[in-house]
């Protein structure tokens, strides 16, 4: 059996919906209202992060 990669974990900051729309109130021209992006600060964006490192004691 080959091995399997290990499954990203989701983000715990954002829940998985990295992106998300904010309304500013504003409407333009053509009917359609303004929003701003704003991405999740953790993961940048993606949805997903790594595993944390494990420490590892060397020596003695």
């Amino acid at each position: 059996m080959m091995p399997q990669a290990p499954t990203p974990r989701v983000c715990s900051h954002c829940d998985g919906f990295p992106v998300v729309h904010i309304t500013t109130g504003s409407i333009s021209p053509d009917g359609n209202r303004r929003t701003l992006p704003a991405t999740c600060p953790v993961c940048k964006g993606v949805g997903t992060r790594t595993a944390p490192a494990v420490l590892v004691r060397a020596g003695k």
